[in-house]
């Protein structure tokens, strides 16, 4: 399995995108490329299939190296021929309210804006993860106008990644906040091995999803995955396991995935944010992972030939397939994390 947002295969060129004569010259090739963000949407082509449209530095006017971002380089091909060379591209991300008017009525004419979330299932593992990073990253500075220390005017710096105070010089940088994002699992009593999950009630009706908070400052990972699992659902846990993470710039977050082994069984969500919990089973997860279906009997058959109870009619759906907690479930179904 492969996590979405987490194939930025970029040079990012740390050290030479602080130089101002090496960033002019990336900005001002021809091959440059151009990611243009409106208000968290991204530009796509007008087609039936979602493409991510890359601009080049003629298709806008009078654009400044100061409002865009660096993102990277990649070697792209410069033509669909297998003769032909493959050259270095720069990537830069560029807010859409920086660009002239009239180089914003050129864009509506060539595509459509979308939310990236909504494209992500069309698209390149590449382009998704571009896309999110571009996103995160124009975020931030619309975000971090003034300074935290003096409430001046922050500008821009080292290719889009800092801000410096106008007065106190003060640097910010962008943030990354951690959270973590647990698959928690029980041996119940009757031999079937179960996962919590939860929803809120902002969510589609019969989302759920696994358990998930944000670190607290001076607290470890598999601390946090311990504090967030009793806080939201009462369940107590032990043994966290790191299994993987996922860049998540929606803000600005990384999502940590663990699993963690309960020691207690009984559900109680009112105390924190989620709207209800519940333990599924394998089989119960089938119907959602494979059928997304109305479980319509009493019974199903586990994989031990032991019978489980489902939700009579009740339809269940998983979370998002581009987030963590899709995969966390779905490994966690094929048995290929977890104790149980």
């Amino acid at each position: 399995m492969s996590l979405t947002y987490s194939h930025m295969s970029l040079d990012r060129c740390t050290n030479q995108r602080k130089n101002k004569a090496w960033l002019n010259a990336e900005f001002s090739r021809e091959n440059t490329l151009f990611c243009i963000i409106n208000e968290g949407m991204s530009l796509f082509e007008q087609a039936d299939e979602l493409t991510p449209i890359y601009l080049t530095k003629t298709q806008l006017t009078a654009l400044a190296v100061d409002s865009c971002v660096f993102i990277g380089k990649e070697t792209f091909s410069s033509s669909s021929d297998t003769g032909r060379t493959k050259q270095p591209v720069a990537i830069f991300a560029v807010d859409y309210h920086k660009l002239r008017f009239s180089s914003q009525e050129d864009l509506s004419a060539i595509g459509e804006w979308q939310a990236l979330r909504q494209a992500t299932a069309s698209l390149t593992a590449f382009d998704a993860s571009i896309l999110a990073l571009a996103k995160g990253l124009v975020h931030w500075h619309k975000s971090h106008q003034y300074c935290g220390l003096c409430g001046n005017i922050n500008r821009s710096t080292e290719a889009g990644h800092a801000r410096r105070c106008s007065e106190c010089r003060n640097l910010t940088f962008p943030r990354t906040d951690p959270a973590v994002i647990m698959l928690v699992e029980r041996l119940f009593s009757d031999g079937i091995p179960r996962c919590l999950l939860g929803r809120q009630d902002s969510w589609p009706q019969g989302m759920y999803s696994t358990l998930a908070g944000f670190v607290d400052p001076g607290e470890s990972l598999e601390q946090a995955v311990i504090r967030e699992v009793v806080e939201e659902s009462a369940i107590k846990v032990e043994k966290p396991k790191y299994i993987a993470s996922q860049p998540w710039p929606f803000p600005a977050s990384i999502m940590l995935g663990f699993t963690a082994v309960a020691t207690s069984e009984e559900i109680d969500t009112s105390q924190d944010s989620l709207e209800h919990a519940k333990w599924f089973s394998r089989a119960e997860l089938e119907q959602f992972a494979v059928n997304n279906a109305v479980l319509n009997t009493e019974k199903t058959i586990s994989d031990n030939n032991q019978q489980v109870e489902t939700t009579n009619g009740e339809q269940y759906k998983m979370s998002s397939k581009d987030s963590i907690s899709s995969y966390l479930i779905t490994a966690w179904l094929n048995k290929e994390i977890g104790e149980y």
